[in-house]
């Protein structure tokens, strides 16, 4: 069939696309309908009686507050003027008789004049400048403000039920929520009935103008109406039959064969072929390919082992047979010096043909213990390298510095052959020094590691090193810069105290 030639992933999209599309279909429409229209509405009505609300709020306090400061100038400038507290009076008397309460009072509390002859309780508020200042509670709003000339204050209280009949907006039908919002307390004024958690809510905030005060009008929003409901459950139930459609194609077509192909696979050993007995039952055409590659890739592994098996054979005999040669050609060339050595007719030829033989010995002796350490890949040995190289300078030394004493302390370190060369080297350059300054000197060898850094200390401690014109001498004509190339080569410093010690740090690769 044309679909069973289909990659997975198409099949896939095809069968969750018809099942779910008409739901999703659905879900759109009813949901795009239903919320956008009622809530739209809802907020547009609810915003027009918000803004009645604070606009009439607005104009109520506004005016009392203007009043109020009108009469405490008066009172301020002429404070025998009964007829300005009976003019305020006059003003707040039908506020009055619903509860609202005024006083104007002096900078020590004295009433200059109030709705009841009495100050207002609490204490009234204490505001700056013109400015006006409100105080929320439970039950009531408290206003102030002072006179121009900041000698008296006047302060409005403004009981709870007072404010709701003037911030009950005309015409508005349905049931509302309304909240005089005075910094960080909230005076609530209407309560909506029967209002639970789970209830759409629709809020307008709007602000009063006066003291930072506003107004928080909430309703209920369009209730759940049958295209709501379908709105509300489809998304569930798309989620549900995505879950268990995906589930069982994808289980079926991928995780299953994939698990049996990992399996397979896993018990694959080097030098076997992948055995795929459960291809043909795959019912997805990639991962039958999928499992045809791995077993083309074993094919190719044992061809490819056996090839690289064979050419390690030959690169073995090859390296072995070089290095033999190697080895060999440097014995010559030792067997050659020694033998002009022989034939030389005054002591310092011989004594200059000893000099290169031993340099050429200790090459030999890295070379050596490299050949010998190649299979194992952990470097050279140090402290089998410094022996035979003390071994070899004791065997090359003339009569006159048979009595040369060598004494090694050397932990067992191993280093690379690039590290290994320049370090015979400089302990070969330090003990000609030394035995040229004094034919019988002694001398101590150590290589010490540096806690569990990769990193050990070469020292080379003798007398004959120690401090002297003649150490100078023979430093600046013909040893000190073989020494200091040296140590650049170990890309470290050359460290020498008076007392005739010689230290250097040099990499390493491993310990025993």
């Amino acid at each position: 069939m044309a679909i069973a030639k289909l990659h997975t992933g198409a099949k896939l999209f095809l069968i969750l696309s018809a099942a779910l599309l008409p739901l999703a279909l659905i879900a759109i429409y009813a949901t795009a309908q239903t919320n956008r229209l009622a809530d739209q509405e809802m907020e547009s009505r609810l915003r027009v009686a918000a803004t009645e609300a604070s606009r009439a709020l607005s104009i109520e306090l506004g005016g009392d507050m203007t009043a109020l400061q009108v009469a405490a100038a008066a009172l301020d400038d002429a404070p025998q003027d009964l007829s300005s507290c009976a003019r305020a009076r006059g003003v707040f008397a039908e506020q009055m008789a619903a509860g609202v309460r005024f006083a104007i009072t002096d900078a020590g509390g004295n009433v200059r004049c109030a709705s009841n002859g009495s100050a207002i309780s609490p204490a009234p508020l204490a505001p700056k400048g013109n400015t006006i200042t409100a105080r929320a509670s439970a039950t009531a709003l408290t206003m102030a403000i002072t006179s121009p000339g900041g000698r008296l204050t006047a302060t409005a209280l403004y009981p709870r039920a007072f404010l709701a009949e003037i911030a009950r907006p005309s015409g508005y039908v349905r049931p509302f929520a309304t909240d005089l919002i005075v910094g960080e307390t909230r005076l609530p004024l209407e309560q909506v009935a029967g209002l639970g958690p789970l209830d759409r809510v629709e809020t307008i905030r709007s602000p009063i103008g006066l003291a930072d005060i506003a107004l928080d009008m909430r309703a209920r929003s369009a209730p759940l109406t049958s295209a709501l409901v379908i709105a509300m459950l489809l998304p569930l139930l798309m989620w549900l039959a995505a879950i268990a459609i995906s589930w069982f194609v994808v289980d079926w077509v991928l995780i299953r064969p994939l698990q049996q192909l990992r399996q397979t696979v896993a018990r694959y050993r080097p030098g076997q072929e992948i055995d795929l007995a459960i291809a043909p039952t795959i019912p997805a055409q990639e991962i039958r390919d999928l499992a045809e590659t791995f077993r083309a890739i074993s094919r190719t592994v044992i061809d490819h082992e056996a090839g690289l098996a064979e050419g390690l054979v030959r690169q073995t005999r090859l390296t072995r047979e070089v290095h033999h040669r190697v080895k060999n050609n440097l014995q010559v060339i030792s067997s050659l010096i020694n033998f002009h050595a022989r034939a030389a007719k005054t002591p310092d030829v011989a004594g200059a043909y000893a000099s290169i033989q031993r340099r050429v010995d200790a090459l030999a002796v890295v070379h050596r213990n490299h050949y010998a350490e190649l299979e194992v890949n952990r470097g050279l040995n140090m402290r089998s390298v410094i022996g035979d190289l003390a071994s070899n300078l004791r065997a090359t030394l003339p009569d006159a510095s048979s009595g040369i004493a060598i004494a090694l302390d050397v932990d067992s370190v191993y280093a690379t052959q690039d590290v290994a060369t320049p370090v015979c080297f400089l302990l070969t350059e330090l003990i000609e020094l030394a035995m040229t300054i004094s034919p019988n000197a002694s001398l101590r060898i150590g290589l010490a590691r540096i806690g569990d850094s990769p990193r050990a200390t070469l020292t080379i401690a003798s007398p004959a090193l120690a401090e002297s014109a003649e150490l100078e001498g023979l430093l600046a004509s013909r040893y000190g810069r073989v020494l200091e190339g040296l140590s650049r080569q170990l890309r470290t410093r050359l460290e020498k105290d008076p007392a005739g010690r010689y230290s250097i740090d040099v990499p390493i690769t491993g310990h025993d």
